[in-house]
């Protein structure tokens, strides 16, 4: 995985390079990032050269909030959450509970994501911070073809590294005003531990067997999980 410095863009990295048995991702893919309602100039040019498809997790009220005109680019808004982000802060909601209702409520959603990734085009996979709803549905995506499950792992842990410290230190003084009993508003804004995304995929093999049986427990065909292959291993 690379991590990409482009003024605007928060948590932007392409996950290609990282193991998929004996082969590797392929590069220049499939991309992540946090929101992109502030892109300027040098980040408008860098999607319109690098990425030809963006697929927005964000649910309708963040999308009215912070809208993003990405001339050029096809964007597809897929909400992940079945509610809003509001909701799981004030519902004190562990990450490893988010994560399941990601995966057990928005299953259909994460198949219309991988659908998309399957059709092999550059695309851009984003949220607000790119940890969560872009963390659980590009790890599934990468599990599902074979991708080493500790270079998953490590590429989801890595977003706590990226985000601004200010910005987490405000977040966690406003959460702790705010939400004084929200004991998991702190870890689900701002953390990405390793061991929380091992847990998930851990539950999902025992669940389904694994990753790729999941998603076709949840609507992906057959012909569309070989196509997931060919666009995203080399």
């Amino acid at each position: 995985m690379t991590v990409l410095t482009v003024p605007g863009i928060t948590n932007l990295r392409d996950v290609g390079g990282m193991p998929a048995g004996t082969s590797r991702i392929r590069e220049g893919v499939l991309f992540r990032s946090g929101n992109l309602a502030h892109v300027g100039a040098e980040a408008q040019d860098f999607l319109t050269r690098r990425i030809a498809r963006v697929v927005d997790l964000r649910d309708d009220s963040e999308v009215s909030a912070e809208p993003c005109a990405l001339p050029g680019l096809r964007i597809d808004h897929i909400p992940l959450f079945a509610g809003s982000v509001a909701s799981f802060l004030l519902g004190d909601v562990s990450l490893t509970g988010l994560y399941r209702h990601i995966v057990e409520g928005g299953a259909d959603r994460v198949v219309q994501v991988v659908r998309i990734l399957s059709e092999g085009e550059p695309t851009l996979v984003h949220c607000t911070l790119g940890k969560d709803r872009t963390g659980v549905s590009v790890a599934l995506a990468l599990a599902a073809v074979g991708a080493d499950r500790e270079a998953i792992v490590a590429d989801y842990a890595m977003t706590a590294s990226q985000l601004p410290e200010s910005r987490n230190r405000a977040i966690a003084k406003w959460l702790e005003e705010r939400l004084p009993i929200a004991h998991d508003a702190i870890a689900v804004a701002t953390q990405s531990p390793a061991p929380v995304m091992r847990e998930l995929l851990a539950g999902i093999d025992d669940e389904y067997g694994s990753a790729a049986d999941y998603l076709l427990a949840s609507g992906l065909t057959a012909g569309e999980l070989e196509a997931l292959g060919s666009a995203l291993v080399a």
